[in-house]
């Protein structure tokens, strides 16, 4: 089925946590999403809790022929007016320090969490350039905090915070945003902390609410956190 609307986006890691409520709350804005996750039971689910506004392209954004796909479904959806690199995968649980992180799966971090967005990137600029788009890399405070064994995670989101801003740099015309989060009670950081009760962290769907304020209201590129993007909007 070929789908139109004004508004297309692309939202990677969509199953569920953050992507899913952000796919969700972009779909009951009137946008068409083009929703991808590694688990495709999971991916049809929020299909189908979506509704008509989503088109499901299971795969792994790390694979190339899966990211042509996804950009292949938003030229038939219109074009792409806003891309959201959620995706990412956080490593060993539980995470190790640096002097025995393996460096067989640091590689994997950095290729989900780097080179994955960076080509998704790559592949939708055209596009993006037409509509004068908008991207967004969902990034994390460890990208910047030095927490004991968050090393490959952190550094990985360190490197996509610079990537950013130099994409914002180089790409005046866009909207370039690393956009933090916050803590969240999701699988991710339920394995970040295996055995550890994390039921007093936020659920994701109320780092929604600043994530929509950004891409509506369209401030300046930069670095912007959940919790304070609404007075900096």
């Amino acid at each position: 089925m070929t789908h139109s609307t004004d508004n297309v986006a692309i939202v990677t890691g969509a199953s569920r946590g953050l992507g899913q409520a952000t796919a969700q709350a972009l779909a009951n804005h009137g946008w068409t999403v083009i929703i991808d996750a590694r688990n495709a039971e999971d991916l049809l689910t929020t299909q189908t809790s979506i509704g008509d506004r989503a088109i499901a392209i299971p795969g792994d954004v790390g694979d190339a022929d899966h990211r042509q796909s996804l950009i292949h479904a938003a030229i038939e959806a219109g074009g792409i007016d806003l891309l959201i690199n959620n995706a990412s995968v956080l490593g060993p649980s539980p995470q190790p320090n640096l002097d025995r992180y393996p460096l067989e799966i640091l590689r994997q971090v950095y290729e989900v969490n780097v080179l994955a967005p960076l080509a998704l990137i790559q592949g939708a600029l055209p596009l993006l350039r037409q509509r004068l788009g908008i991207v967004v890399n969902i990034s994390s405070d460890a990208a910047v905090e030095a927490y004991p064994g968050w090393g490959g995670y952190g550094s990985s989101k360190a490197a996509l915070d610079q990537m950013t801003h130099i994409l914002a740099a180089e790409e005046p015309d866009l909207a370039v945003y690393r956009f933090d989060p916050g803590d969240m009670n999701t699988r991710m950081h339920q394995d970040a902390f295996p055995g550890e009760d994390i039921s007093d962290r936020p659920p994701p769907e109320l780092s929604v609410p600043p994530l929509l304020a950004l891409i509506e209201g369209r401030p300046p590129s930069g670095s912007y956190r959940a919790t304070d993007v609404l007075l900096t909007t």
